[in-house]
């Protein structure tokens, strides 16, 4: 049985009105919100009297709702901006590493037992379509039979010369004319059509397992078209010969570093650090760390930086591979891959070349604010240049994956990953025609490599400020060549000509060293203060209101819900059990609810007069006062005796 205080606690609650969150109903919660929360608002659209007022109160506060809102949503936006800031400072620099490439990666008289057979071809093509002989020019040499690398597949992948538009072609190989089929990418950026088919030159590439598939590039310019065929054979080539070979053909430091200065003093070769480019042959980077120690100076000017003597020997250029001559640098940092076939600066022969330089640094904010990568961990690329992680690595890296993935062998141009192979035609007979679609596909952005890849939030940069002057001059050309042969006599054996130097400069401006970086422009200090700024300006609401908002709007509207259909879930299954036993409902399952005063229409408690006009219920009965009962009236003392003092006092 049931205690007697808890019978009467059940009796209370079951008869005494319910309010706040175990309202019946949304409605009741919704009213007993508006009459108990501490905004004003919600507070007068129960309480005003008329349909006017009530209406303009409910405008108003949704109008300040709506207001919050706009507002909240431009503070979140506005969290997650930067702010830029520039700080200059002037002190002692680290020296960047300085990478110098030939632009001629290898020595013609030493390559030319490889690319025998492909200068044959070449000059086969220059005579067929242009009449071009060689007589004195300096393309000739005396080419022999040297290293087999691939004659069969000169005839497979031929120059064409187009007649029209049709796509009929005379083969360089065989002098016959077909017809070429497969779709058209033209290679050069601008495409002039005169209606002259002796402008078009191409080739075609086709796939080794379907020969239906092929892909015809054509040129407009027939210089253009001859160098990228013989590009197309020399990386083939070039991809058959061991390192170690290689960096014997191309240029050792005493060939390419007559004389070195830097910050006023000195330097040779051993202050340069070899590294071997696959397209640019032997290169040498000043001031690499490689040996753990930075050059740095403290005092800008070009005396006071790098100055190099470059010899080119021009004489022993490749004249199908470079139509330049000269040499290649890079500024760049230490733990930085040098990339010379993209961003090099190119140096010209018989001039003086001065690079002023400026030293910046940037830091970008990471996520949220910016889309960077600290480190490149989070990129699922592997980075093959064993150096820090840079937007190009990345590129390139992602495109050597594809490249193997895709084709079984990678480009000659990048580094190899672990357990690849470059491509030749031996090997793989289908890789030029594979590396070209998907080159193509790389260039339209279809690889994925430029969604995956980053760029990084911290970087450095050397802004570079380039003027030329000729050197030597006129009146110092004769003795400054005498000295520069009999100085490197041992080295070169032959007379120095001008066209066969360069001098190079590379020096900081001044020693300004600027810092870019990003700060958010806003703190969470400052967002809750905005946000609670605008609570309080449209709806004088703090954050207490805030959560009883949360509290009323989501977790007890949710509760009633909840409730209400476990009743009706609960009613719906009683109704079922006593439909199957046939009993009549019974009293006790008729619960009484509470109701609300309607007289009682503001948020003050009920007075004596306003509790006079409660209105009784309809249901139950008038309660009435029993009468008193009479004898109870009498009044009996509580002692048996009366007291003498009593007596007398009555008798008076």
């Amino acid at each position: 049985a049931m205690a007697p205080g808890k019978k009467i606690t059940a009796r209370i609650k079951r008869t005494l009105p319910v309010k706040g969150p175990q309202a019946p109903t949304l409605s009741e919660l919704m009213r007993w919100y508006c009459l108990n929360t501490n905004t004003h608002g919600c507070r007068r659209i129960v309480v005003s009297r008329g349909r006017l007022r009530r209406f303009i109160w409910i405008l108003l506060t949704l109008s300040a709702v709506g207001l919050i809102l706009w507002q909240c949503a431009e503070l979140l936006l506005n969290y997650y901006s930067a702010s830029v800031s520039v700080t200059v400072q002037f002190q002692k620099l680290p020296f960047p590493a300085v990478t110098i490439c030939n632009i001629n990666p290898y020595k013609y008289s030493s390559m030319k037992d490889y690319l025998s057979e492909l200068d044959k071809e070449t000059k086969k093509a220059l005579e067929t379509f242009y009449g071009f002989s060689e007589g004195k020019s300096k393309v000739r040499r005396s080419v022999d039979e040297g290293n087999s690398t691939g004659s069969d597949f000169f005839k497979q992948i031929p120059l064409l010369k187009f007649e029209d538009f049709s796509k009929t072609a005379t083969d360089l190989h065989s002098g016959q004319k077909r017809k070429i089929e497969g779709s058209v990418f033209h290679k050069d950026s601008s495409i002039v059509n005169s209606g002259d088919s002796n402008d078009i030159i191409g080739f075609q590439l086709c796939d080794a397992n379907n020969s239906s598939e092929c892909a015809l590039y054509t040129f407009s310019s027939g210089v253009n078209a001859i160098q990228e065929w013989y590009k197309l054979h020399y990386m083939n080539i070039m991809a058959q010969i061991p390192l170690e070979t290689k960096e014997k053909l191309s240029y050792s430091a005493d060939d390419l570093l007559l004389t070195c200065f830097f910050d006023g003093l000195s330097c040779d070769k051993r202050h340069f650090t070899r590294f071997h480019h696959p397209l640019h042959g032997n290169c040498y980077t000043f001031n690499s760390g490689e040996n753990g120690t930075i050059l740095s100076t403290s005092t800008g000017g070009s005396e006071y930086g790098l100055q190099v003597v470059l010899y080119i020997d021009e004489a022993d250029y490749n004249p199908f591979l470079v139509t330049s001559t000269g040499a290649k640098i890079i500024v760049h940092d230490q733990n930085e891959y040098p990339f010379i076939e993209d961003i090099g600066t190119e140096i010209e022969t018989a001039a003086a070349t001065s690079i002023g330089m400026h030293f910046t640094r940037s830091r970008k904010l990471s996520k949220p604010y910016s889309d960077c990568t600290e480190t490149g961990a989070d990129i699922p690329v592997e980075n093959l240049y064993n150096k820090s992680y840079s937007l190009q690595i990345c590129l390139h890296s992602c495109f050597q994956k594809a490249m193997v993935d895709s084709c079984g062998c990678a480009q000659y141009a990048q580094p190899l990953p672990a357990g690849a192979e470059y491509c030749n035609y031996k090997k793989n007979p289908n890789w030029m025609y594979c590396y070209y679609r998907l080159h193509e596909k790389f260039v339209k952005e279809q690889l994925g490599c430029q969604q995956i890849c980053k760029d990084a939030c911290s970087f450095k940069e050397w802004a570079l400020t380039t003027s030329i002057a000729q050197w030597p001059s006129t009146v110092s050309e004769d003795w400054m060549l005498r000295v520069l042969s009999w100085d490197k006599g041992q080295k070169i054996n032959k007379k120095l000509n001008k066209t066969d130097l360069a001098n190079l400069m590379v020096f900081y401006k001044d020693l300004n060293e600027r810092f870019i970086s990003e700060n958010p422009a806003n703190t969470l200090v400052i967002l809750l203060s905005n946000f609670g700024g605008q609570l309080g300006l449209w709806m004088s609401c703090s954050v207490v209101c805030v959560i009883e908002i949360v509290e009323v709007f989501f977790i007890d509207s949710l509760s009633i819900v909840m409730r209400r259909q476990w009743q009706k879930a609960k009613k719906w299954w009683n109704d079922r059990k006593r439909d199957r036993s046939g009993k009549p409902p019974e009293a006790s399952d008729l619960e009484r609810q509470g109701h609300d005063n309607p007289v009682c229409i503001d948020e003050d408690l009920p007075t004596f007069n306003t509790a006079l006009r409660l209105p009784l219920p309809q249901d139950n009965p008038l309660p009435r006062t029993p009468p008193p009962n009479y004898s109870t009236l009498r009044l009996e003392t509580a002692f048996t005796e009366q007291l003498p003092d009593t007596l007398e006092v009555g008798q008076h």
